[in-house]
């Protein structure tokens, strides 16, 4: 089976791009073709994260693994018909967490039919890609405003510390 899967960039302007994909290869051969099919780099680290009709983000899936253990799920763990179950399911795709490309990732068809070419293959390109990652809005706390409960009377005198503490224990 092959699936296409619309990857748009989230712009003011429309900018996308369709990709077909194999259905067992990985996420990690769809940021491949991500990263060419906009002409990314791929020189930074990325993410896919689980999302829903609303396109909230949930679990993510990284590039790479940065656990202590190394035993975290990364991209090259999922093949692509275990993250697309069915039309319709999406994706958030970040790249570059200074820069934050932020991608809608959604599967718009499965088709079966035989693979012709290699894949990831970009089959479907719209709109000019901007030289920039688009500015995010990002909601800022005002630190000076009572949002955070603290009491106004707590002094340093208040801290318990314990008196058989020894300093060689730290």
């Amino acid at each position: 089976m092959i699936y296409k899967i619309r990857v748009i960039l989230d712009t003011k302007e429309d900018v996308f791009r369709d990709i077909e994909i194999k259905e067992k290869q990985t996420l990690f051969t769809l940021y491949k073709g991500i990263m060419s099919a906009f002409s990314l780099q791929g020189e930074e680290l990325a993410s896919f994260y689980a999302s829903d009709e609303e396109w909230s983000q949930g679990k993510e899936i990284p590039l790479e693994d940065m656990s202590d253990e190394g035993e975290d799920e990364t991209m090259a763990d999922f093949y692509i018909k275990e993250a697309f179950a069915q039309i319709g399911d999406r994706m958030i795709f970040v790249y570059d967490y200074l820069a934050m490309w932020t991608f809608y990732v959604e599967l718009i068809a499965i088709e079966e039919k035989p693979a012709v070419l290699n894949y990831p293959l970009t089959v479907y390109r719209y709109g000019s890609m901007p030289l920039k990652a688009p500015k995010r809005e990002m909601d800022v706390i005002d630190l000076e405003e009572d949002e955070l409960d603290f009491d106004d009377d707590a002094s340093l005198d208040d801290l318990q510390i314990e008196d058989d503490m020894d300093m060689d224990d730290l």
